[in-house]
C-alpha cells in the first residue's frame, strides 16, 4: 500500500520532489518505494529522461484504478469523520494572528454555527494537518503549502504606530525625523519575510536620512511589539492587519509614513479531503466572510489616523 501511494502522488506530479512533500517523506524513500513496486509488478512505471519522469504503458494503465482507488478511501473516511457531531474543529494558528484577529472574532463564529466547537492551537510552529488531527492551519507565507488545499485571506502591510500619548511627547507628527532619540521597537520573529522592513530598512526606503541608534526592545511577535507600542513604551512597526482594531479605537495611531506592502499574506490552508468535512466547511466559509470583512474594513479607517490622507489607498486590495 505504500509502495501504491508513493507511485499515485508520483505520478500525479510527475516528481519524486514534489511527491515527497505531499506525502512528508524523503525524495530517496519515495524512489525506494517505486522501485519495490516495479520490482514487483516486474515492468518499469516510469521513464527517466535527463531528470524529466514520464509514465510508461504500464504506468498509464496503473494510474487511473489507483487513484479512483485512493480517492473511494479517503472520501469513505473523511463522511465517517463528518458525521461525527461531538469532534471539535482543530485550527492551527500563529500566536499573533490568533490573540489579534482571530480571537475577537470568535462570538461572531459562535452567532454563525453555535453548534461548532473550536480547538484553537497557538503556536509559533504550527501544526500539519497532513500528518495529525489537526483540521486546518491559518499560514502567514507566501502560500507554497504542497500537498495542501489554500485560501488566500489577505495581504499585508506595515506601518509606523505608536501609542497618542506619546506621539504627542515626542511630536512625532512632525515626521519620522523626530525619532532620534525615541525608543524603537524591534520584531526578530520566526516569520522570515524578506521583504518585511526593520527599521533601518523602513528608514531607507523612505528616504529618510537618520542614523538611528538601538533604544528599545525586541520581541519574537507580531503582537508583543503591538501591545509595546500600545502601552508607550516606544514605536514599532505594526502589521496593518493585525492594529486595524486598535487604529478604529484609538489604542494606536499612525503618526507618519504609509503602509508598506510585504510579500507575505494571510493563508487558509487544509488537505483536500478534510475540506470535505462539515465542520472545516463551516469555519472555512465563516472564515473567508470574515476576511472579506477585513479587506472592506482596511478602506473605512479615519484618515486622521494616518499622517498621510492617501495612506488607506495605498494599502488597499
Amino acid at each position: 500500500m505504500t509502495s501504491l501511494r508513493a507511485f499515485v502522488a508520483t505520478a500525479r506530479h510527475l516528481s519524486f520532489t514534489r511527491a515527497a512533500d505531499e506525502l512528508h517523506v524523503t525524495s530517496a524513500a519515495i524512489g525506494q518505494q517505486i522501485r519495490l513496486l516495479e520490482d514487483y509488478l516486474g515492468q518499469a512505471l516510469f521513464l527517466r529522461n535527463r531528470g524529466q519522469l514520464e509514465l510508461t504503458e504500464t504506468g498509464l494503465t496503473l494510474m487511473p484504478g489507483l487513484t479512483d482507488a485512493f480517492d473511494r478511501v479517503l472520501d469513505t473516511m473523511a463522511r465517517l469523520n463528518a458525521n461525527s457531531d461531538a469532534a471539535p474543529i482543530r485550527v492551527s494558528v500563529a500566536p499573533s494572528f490568533a490573540s489579534k484577529w482571530l480571537v475577537p472574532r470568535l462570538a461572531a463564529l459562535r452567532v454563525y454555527a453555535p453548534d461548532l466547537e473550536v480547538l484553537v492551537d497557538s503556536s509559533a510552529k504550527l501544526a500539519d494537518p497532513g500528518r495529525d488531527e489537526t483540521d486546518c492551519v491559518i499560514r502567514y507565507g507566501l502560500g507554497a503549502y504542497p500537498g495542501l488545499t489554500i485560501d488566500r485571506l489577505f495581504s499585508e502591510a506595515v506601518i509606523p504606530v505608536c501609542s497618542p500619548e506619546l506621539a504627542e511627547a515626542h511630536g512625532l507628527w512632525r515626521g519620522p525625523e523626530a525619532l532620534l532619540g525615541v525608543p524603537l521597537l524591534h520584531e526578530d520573529g520566526p516569520e522570515r519575510d524578506a521583504s518585511c522592513p526593520d527599521w533601518p530598512a523602513w528608514l531607507r526606503s523612505n528616504g529618510v536620512n537618520l542614523r538611528v541608534g538601538e533604544p528599545g526592545t525586541r520581541f519574537n511577535q507580531s503582537s508583543l511589539v503591538i501591545d509595546a507600542a500600545i502601552a508607550g513604551q516606544g514605536v514599532g512597526l505594526g502589521k496593518l492587519r493585525l492594529i486595524a482594531a486598535d487604529l478604529e479605537s484609538g489604542r494606536l495611531v499612525a503618526p507618519f509614513g504609509e503602509p508598506q506592502a510585504v510579500e507575505f499574506s494571510y493563508f487558509f490552508a487544509t488537505t483536500p479531503h478534510k475540506t470535505k468535512l462539515g465542520r472545516v466547511e463551516l469555519f472555512r466559509d465563516w472564515l473567508l466572510a470574515e476576511a472579506a470583512a477585513t479587506r472592506t474594513a482596511t478602506l473605512n479607517l479615519r484618515p486622521s489616523q494616518f499622517a498621510a490622507p492617501n495612506a488607506i489607498a495605498v494599502a488597499a486590495e
